[in-house]
């Protein structure tokens, strides 16, 4: 039980680190390729990854556990990748990953609007507080980042929806099924839309081929794929398995540090204001999962 308590603090920092790394890359790949052609790359490259590792798994798969597994690969993987990318063609990667860690209070927003399960008063003390941070780091965002469209922080918002469904299907419908198998049976589903996607961006033409820009972008969708869809999308079915869906969603509190860092490195601007809006967030966020 010790080292059970031990691993899931670990697998927690290990994908903050990566996770929250993942929007400074997002936004270097947006330099030589479009919205579209990230995201699909980014699911077509992560899922050559895990095919070589868990290819073999997909037989194993018993038949009731396809359903969920194709909605967990377009909630939890395909259409954040490409929300993700639409939303740094406007907003600052760090203000990305603040959003993003809406996840836990969706979470609980889902549980009492779909799973008919009570909020307390302190859940929802915390869901106003960490809507009202969110407000203000959009609005103060406006104001510094004026030719932003910061309408587009509404896709992350998607995202974390998406992210907060996911991760209540993998706990309540894909316990049994071993995390690699999951991440197999997602991208199994999902490879084959995400080509049919990059075939209709005219990636493969003269065109794209002849940016400069191309050859470094590839590069970081490649770190991206690797450790930050694929290796990080196994690491968080088994933190799921091994702890609660509000424990291992509490990732999202971690990640916002590693990415503001990032982003402060790579010249991006951000204000005390935005920094207080963080902390009402996190402190909604910490209000609406904290036990009695």
């Amino acid at each position: 039980m010790v080292q059970l308590k031990q691993s899931k603090w670990i697998y927690l920092f290990v994908l903050s680190l990566i996770w929250g790394s993942s929007f400074i890359l997002i936004k270097k790949s947006l330099i030589g390729l479009t919205p579209l052609q990230l995201g699909a790359l980014r699911i077509l490259i992560s899922g050559l990854f895990i095919f070589l590792f868990g290819f073999y798994k997909l037989k194993s798969v018993k038949r009731k556990y396809w359903k969920w597994l194709i909605i967990s690969g377009f909630l939890g993987t395909f259409f954040p990748s490409f929300l993700f990318a639409f939303a740094e063609t406007e907003i600052d990667s760090a203000v990305a990953s603040i959003l993003n860690s809406l996840v836990p209070l969706n979470t609980i927003l889902m549980g009492f609007a779909v799973f008919k399960i009570a909020s307390t008063k302190r859940q929802v003390l915390g869901v106003i507080i960490g809507f009202t941070g969110t407000a203000i780091l959009i609005g103060k965002g406006a104001q510094l980042n004026p030719g932003q469209n910061y309408l587009y922080a509404g896709l992350v918002v998607i995202s974390a929806i998406m992210y907060a469904a996911n991760v209540n299907i993998i706990k309540k419908y894909l316990q049994e099924v071993n995390a690699l198998t999951i991440a197999t049976g997602n991208f199994a589903s999902i490879v084959i839309p995400a080509f049919i996607v990059l075939l209709f961006t005219k990636f493969f033409t003269s065109e794209t081929f002849n940016q400069p820009e191309l050859k470094q972008a590839i590069v970081y969708v490649i770190i991206l794929s690797a450790f930050g869809t694929a290796l990080a999308k196994v690491m968080f079915n088994k933190l799921v398995q091994m702890s609660t869906p509000v424990f291992a969603s509490s990732v999202t509190y971690l990640m916002p540090i590693v990415a503001v860092v990032w982003g402060l490195l790579d010249g991006e601007s951000f204000s005390f204001v935005q920094g207080l809006a963080t902390l009402l967030i996190l402190a909604g966020v910490y209000l609406a999962n904290r036990r009695k």
